[in-house]
């Protein structure tokens, strides 16, 4: 019931936003008829195909779900675009006129209200373009020197390799996570972490495009925490198809690493708001390293959203690993990530603890990025002496 409410709630805004566009661009446009009810039906079309493109998960073929996540998804990603480009115009006029009024001159000009129409939907295409090779191409490495004081020499140049937030579903499919795989394992690094939010659906319509994830191959193996969307889309099935695949999954636990004599810690928490789907599954990252060994000092903690970096400064890990903001993905959803979480992107110091956030391999939602690359991301522990971040 409450999902129906705000699903009403999302149409009606949804058909709010596109008559402010509609209103505010197509009269003004200096476009002849033809091309301004043609542009009316592509806004009733948006209307439409968005609404289904968010839903179509429940739709029955897969095959047409598919298809019409991409139509739709891609229509929102558009729209999300075209409706910012048309409030800053609305913002830009206001401005020329404010100014027109206070000079004593004729307010507003004719020209600027014209072709301003004309470029919104215009920007709109190419920023959409742009975001949407950015989100399809496969995501390019990032290179990130973490400076660990007393950090034992044979760790020195410790190499983990971490993917977050790939999200398979209606628009990621086998191909895209094969390309991810590929070129972590050309990485060779000691460990790999999965940060969560790797799938966006139930297991029997996914299985076969995750299974490029069983090659994932490191020295001390691929390790996997849970994200949100895992417990949207049935958590303990997705958990067990992960360890049929051979990954390590970290349920509040940890593992040590014995490398070249020195030790390390690897642990992982569940999702920061997994206990309201599971109380079991209750993120703690206290108890995530809990008999852990004293003389393992370098405390790697795996925590999909970064606002559990609290708990892990307070149970006294190093460096903690999550993903979840995906950077914001495209404007203007960065300023918005910050509400609800402490850190968006990169590495930054936390109570003593180093916090690193991915944003993301895969993306969520509309194929676009803009402003918010993807990231797989190569993390190498160094002595302080040669530090060296890079973002």
């Amino acid at each position: 019931m409450r999902r129906s409410a705000f699903f009403l709630r999302f149409i009606g805004i949804g058909v709010l936003f596109h008559l402010y566009v509609g209103v505010r661009l197509i009269p003004a446009a200096p476009v002849g008829m033809p091309l301004k009810v043609l542009a009316a039906a592509l806004l009733v079309a948006s209307l439409v195909l968005i609404p289904l493109g968010m839903m179509a998960r429940n739709i029955e073929p897969q095959s047409l779900a598919d298809r019409l996540a991409w139509f739709g998804l891609t229509a929102l990603g558009f729209f999300s675009s075209l409706l910012l480009l048309t409030f800053a115009r609305d913002l830009l006029l206001f401005a020329v006129h404010l100014v027109d009024w206070l000079r004593g001159a004729p307010i507003g000009s004719p020209a600027l209200v014209a072709y301003s129409a004309l470029a919104v939907p215009l920007l709109a295409v190419l920023s959409s373009a742009i975001g949407f090779y950015n989100a399809r191409r496969r995501a390019p490495v990032v290179s990130v020197d973490v400076p660990i004081d007393g950090l034992p020499a044979a760790l020195d140049g410790f190499t983990i390799v971490q993917i977050s937030d790939i999200h398979v579903g209606p628009t990621i499919k086998r191909h895209y996570v094969e390309r991810i795989v590929a070129a972590v394992n050309g990485l060779a690094p000691d460990v790999i972490a999965v940060t969560g939010d790797v799938v966006d659906g139930a297991v029997p319509n996914l299985a076969d495009h995750t299974r490029p994830l069983g090659q994932l191959s490191a020295r001390h193996g691929a390790f996997l925490v849970t994200g949100n969307h895992e417990y949207y889309s049935g958590a303990d099935k997705w958990i067990a198809e992960f360890r049929r695949l051979g990954l390590n999954v970290l349920l509040n636990q940890h593992v040590v690493l014995d490398h070249d004599g020195a030790r390390a810690v690897i642990a992982g928490v569940t999702d920061y708001g997994a206990g309201s789907f599971d109380p079991a599954h209750q993120s703690d990252p206290a108890k995530a390293i809990s008999g852990a060994p004293a003389d393992a000092t370098v405390r790697v903690l795996l925590a999909h959203q970064p606002r559990s970096a609290t708990a892990a400064a307070e149970a006294g890990f190093t460096l903690q690993l999550s993903g979840h903001t995906h950077g914001g993905q495209f404007l203007p959803w960065n300023f918005f990530v910050r509400l609800q979480q402490p850190f968006v992107a990169g590495l930054v110091k936390f109570k003593g603890l180093w916090v690193y956030t991915s944003r993301g391999t895969g993306y969520w939602g509309p194929p676009k990025r803009l402003g918010a690359p993807s990231e797989i991301t190569r993390v190498r522990l160094v002595t302080p002496a040669v530090q060296d971040v890079r973002g």
